[in-house]
């Protein structure tokens, strides 16, 4: 009998032990949820207009799709900040511009990093995660010309402006003729290049143009039968930690099916070829009719010999 007493006192001391554990971990999870929800989600990003700009469009987006919920941007100086005039194929790789971010998120010194998604490695490190990709509005670049001339009707030893290997080497294909004079800088930066370096035109990217309403500089569209444009251009990359679990469920709330799908097989291809600053290759994916397609291109650097395939399948 005593025996018997004394056993359901100590199953009656589990199960309360086993109630204090219980709650306490719910109470964290509820506290936890209710801190994260009631102050600030930190995002990081580096100093220049289009990443700030970009940055602010996720802030925004992220208040309006979660009511209550406060975002805080905060400015990262990274590395490629700090040495501008180098080339990214020659300063290290993509990452340049991405690491320091990548760092801090893990740190928790910030929840959310936003990138340009062409800036992302075709590896990403053990730790952070894509949390969500945005719509992509478009992918193509687009021709500035000093003289408002289609770059069909530029004369020959035409000085143009562009950066990225894949870009320099579909443009000296096309036109074998002209000289290439290499953008660095911010977006900016690069536009002041048209005047200061005496140039006839500069190529870039649409989405930044537009992203920063400068829509009236542009002077030519490229379609991608002209310039096949850099994988993940046009589309932004949110990156949380892979277990943060607090984070995650305010995030996908801007994750884009689509974009994402069309994306990651961009990003496939890559990665397949070793994709990096150093290869000059350059892919564009497409979803129409539950049908996925890409198209891809490897290059010689002088633009001498260009690779170019297109596959599709089914979307799943």
């Amino acid at each position: 009998m005593q025996l018997s007493k004394q056993r359901g006192k100590w199953r009656d001391c589990q199960l309360f032990c086993i109630g204090i554990i219980l709650w306490g971990l719910l109470r964290h999870q509820l506290f936890g949820l209710r801190r994260l929800t009631a102050s600030n989600i930190k995002i990081g990003t580096w100093e220049s207009p289009l990443p700030l700009s970009q940055t602010n469009w996720v802030k925004t987006q992220l208040e309006k799709k979660n009511p209550g919920l406060a975002v805080e941007v905060v400015v990262i100086k990274t590395r490629g900040d700090k040495i501008p005039d180098a080339p990214l194929s020659k300063a290290g790789s993509k990452s340049l511009f991405v690491k320091e971010i990548e760092d801090a998120l893990l740190q928790g010194d910030i929840d959310l990093a936003v990138h340009s998604m062409k800036d992302m490695p075709a590896e990403i490190p053990k730790g952070p995660y894509i949390g969500a990709v945005p719509i992509r509005k478009i992918a193509n670049d687009v021709f500035i010309s000093k003289e408002k001339l289609h770059f069909s009707e530029l004369k020959p030893g035409a000085r143009i402006g562009a950066n990225g290997q894949a870009r320099m080497a579909q443009l000296l294909f096309k036109r074998p003729d002209i000289k290439i004079v290499r953008l660095q800088g911010d977006l900016d930066t690069r536009l002041r290049t048209l005047e200061t370096e005496d140039l006839d035109g500069i190529i870039l990217a649409a989405a930044g143009i537009l992203k920063m309403n400068m829509g009236m500089r542009i002077t030519e569209y490229l379609d991608e039968t002209f310039m096949l444009p850099a994988v993940g251009q046009g589309a932004l990359c949110i990156e949380t930690r892979d277990n943060d679990y607090k984070v995650l469920p305010f995030v996908t709330k801007l994750d884009e099916r689509d974009t994402r799908s069309v994306i990651m097989g961009e990003r496939a291809f890559s990665r397949r070829l070793g994709g990096g600053c150093q290869v000059p290759l350059a892919a564009l994916g497409k979803i129409e009719e539950n049908t996925f397609s890409i198209t891809g291109i490897v290059a010689d650097p002088d633009g001498k010999k260009i690779i170019k395939e297109t596959m599709s399948g089914s979307r799943d």
